[in-house]
């Protein structure tokens, strides 16, 4: 399949960029993903393997678009949200009745 990567024209095959990744260790993923075989990669680090480019020189959303037609699995990652403190009961029952004024 024939797409532009970085104003660069590259002929990819599904084939080709599970053999390109074989063998290469996943680094931790921050953000959109792309499922290859049984890794989950950075869409980054993959166009950077398959194009030969630097990180900086393409968006990940062109990596994810090219490898989406080729039949891959990518996936955004949601920012998590911090977890939420409890409170207790009693604490839950002043806030709803009205705490005293603190002077």
């Amino acid at each position: 399949m024939r797409c532009v990567i970085a104003r660069f024209p590259f002929d990819l095959v599904k084939s080709e960029v599970q053999l390109a990744m074989k063998g290469i260790k996943p680094e931790p993923v921050e953000g959109e993903s792309v499922i290859i075989g049984r890794r989950t990669y950075p869409v980054k680090q993959v166009g950077e393997v398959i194009t030969r480019q630097d990180r900086r020189d393409f968006s990940s959303s062109e990596v994810t678009r090219a490898l989406t037609r080729l039949g891959f699995t990518c996936r955004s990652t949601a920012p998590v949200p911090a977890p939420v403190e409890e409170s207790t009961p009693m604490e839950t029952a002043s806030a709803m009745l009205g705490s005293p004024a603190q002077n």
